[in-house]
This record gives structure tokens, sequence and C-alpha cells, in this order.
């Protein structure tokens, strides 16, 4: 009973842990952006692709546990679109968002930012952020390049825009101390991102509004193409990465500016560094799953609020659609 509760039955397509919850959705993304699948072999990804095709056709070979189940599962949805069935560029990957994109964190947290570098740090953060939000987008309808391009623009223009207009009214702020203008400063990437990110989604994704996405039954069967659901799934991302960058650009910045006063780092200058990007890691490391747990990923939706094509479609009650993450 011990063994049955540590790791349930496996279920083909499900999720390991209920998701009805939000502890139960935080236990299925620490698994889904695991640092580990990164570097997961060709071999072994089709390994798990195997084992999983076997239990599909009833063709498992004997012996094989539940547990080794769950973890070719983990392995193959940390790696391939559950749309189009492709790989997902390693850093582009959900499990490389933390190790990718904690550089670029350092960067838009040094303090005493110039003009050039508020740009460079912005534009990488934000050229980082339109990947991950097209390679995870959903993909049941197919994105011209020239709508990836055109949504690339926007958000990039916002991101520096923001943040080089809230650098220059700080510098103009003449009432202000130096030290609370370097905090204050250290604080701008904050709402620079936030605003960019909502703008980064929607523009990346501006595609599944005019197309709509796919509705699913309780069987996975397609029962249509929902331009409502589209709207559902944007709005939850673009809330999830603003929750996102909240602790990751606040609490560094803060905790920094206390360690800067301790003796032992006025001393060791060149510890700051380290120390600064360690707590970067860590920030994000621990931010990431608890923003994209806040909704599951294969959300759900009651008929009612659909179009009335859909509507008339199916029988359920409810359909499922992938949010995208």
């Amino acid at each position: 009973m011990a063994e049955s509760a540590a790791c349930p039955a496996f279920q083909l397509g499900r999720p390991r842990y209920e998701q009805g919850s939000f502890l139960g959705r935080l236990r299925h993304f620490i698994d889904i952006i695991d640092p580990s699948t990164l570097f997961v072999s060709e071999k072994r990804l089709k390994e798990c692709e195997k084992l999983l095709d076997d239990y599909k056709h009833g063709e498992l070979p004997p012996g094989v546990s539940d547990h080794q189940l769950w973890e070719a599962q983990k392995i193959k949805q940390a790696i391939i679109h559950p749309d189009t069935g492709e790989k997902i560029f390693m850093p582009f990957r959900m499990s490389g968002y933390v190790p990718f994109g904690t550089p670029i964190v350092i960067g838009l947290l040094l303090p005493n930012q110039t003009v050039v570098s508020t740009i460079i740090w912005q534009w990488l953060n934000q050229s980082h952020n339109a990947c991950v939000n097209f390679a995870n987008r959903n993909a049941t309808k197919p994105t011209p390049t020239s709508k990836f391009l055109q949504g690339y623009g926007g958000a990039v223009t916002s991101a520096v825009s923001i943040a080089v207009g809230l650098n220059m009214l700080i510098q103009k702020a003449n009432k202000l101390s130096p030290a609370t203008r370097m905090i204050i400063q250290r604080l701008v990437p904050f709402p620079a991102v936030a605003c960019a990110n909502i703008c980064n989604v929607g523009l990346m994704r501006h595609n599944e509004l005019s197309e709509g996405i796919d509705v699913l039954d309780n069987n996975g069967n397609v029962v249509g193409s929902s331009k409502i659901a589209a709207t559902h799934a944007i709005r939850e991302t673009a809330f999830t990465r603003v929750v996102l960058p909240m602790p990751i650009f606040v609490l560094p910045p803060i905790i920094m500016s206390y360690l800067e006063r301790l003796r032992f780092l006025q001393s060791n200058r060149r510890l700051l560094l380290p120390i600064h990007s360690l707590v970067c890691l860590v920030t994000f490391g621990l931010s990431l799953p608890v923003a994209i747990s806040l909704f599951p990923q294969m959300s759900q939706i009651e008929v009612s609020c659909l179009e009335p094509e859909i509507a008339m479609a199916t029988d359920c009650k409810v359909l499922t659609y992938n949010k995208g993450l």
C-alpha cells in the first residue's frame, strides 16, 4: 500500500499529480521544469517514447513499473511539444528557462545601468521570453513567420521603451538621495518586464486570437476551434508572466541592498557578483514553478461559455484546451 501511495497507477497522457489543487500542479510542474531533463540523450528519449507507445498498444514488456512509466512520460513532456509532437529547442524549454534565463536576470539587476546596457539586457530578456512563449504556445493552428516577427518586434520595443523611460524619470528625480535612487533604479526592471511580458505573450500568441485553438471533449477528440478559449488561454498565461518576475526582480535588489552593508562584503567586493548571481538563481528557481502552477496546462471551460456552434457540436458540459506555458 505504501508503494502504491508513493507512486500511483500510471495513466497515459494524464498528470501524475492531481491538477485540481495548487499543490498538485506545483508537484507536476516541478517535474516538467526539472533541469536534469536537458541532459537526456536522443537514445533515452526514443526509449521513453517507445515505452509509452508499447503501453498504449498493450505491448508493455514484463517487469516495467509504474515509476518507470511516469519517468518516461515526464521526460517526453519536458522535451516534446504536446501539439506538434516535435522537440522543443533546449534553451526554450520550460526546463531550460531558469538555467538559460538566470544570466539575463543577473544582467537586468546589475546596479548603475546605463541607457545602452538597459536596452541590451531588456532586448536579450524579451528575445528569450518571446522564443519561450512561442515554443510553448498552443500550436493546434500554424503561426506564420510574419506574425512571429511582428510579435517579437512589439514585445522588445515595449520592454525597452518602458525600462528606458522609467530610468530617465528616476535620474531626473533630484529630490531622491543617491541611496534611495539606487534602490528604486534596481526595482525598475520589474514594472518594465511585467508590462513587456503581457505584451510579449499577447503579441507572440496573437494568431491564436484570430484563428482560435482546439477544444477537446472527455475522450480527447477535437470538438472545434474556439477564439474564446484562446482568449482565456492567453489571459491566464499573461497573468503567470506578471507573477513570475515579481519575486525575481523585487527580492534580489532588497536582499543585495542589505548584504552590501555587511562589513565582510564591503571588504570583499569581488564576492558581490557571485552572491548576487546565487540570489537571482535561487529566486528564479523558486518563482518559476509557483507562477506556472497558478493554472493547469490543460485547462477546462464550460461549453456554455463558448461559441454557439461548439455548444451545438457536443453533449459535454465542459471542454479542455491546452493553455500553453
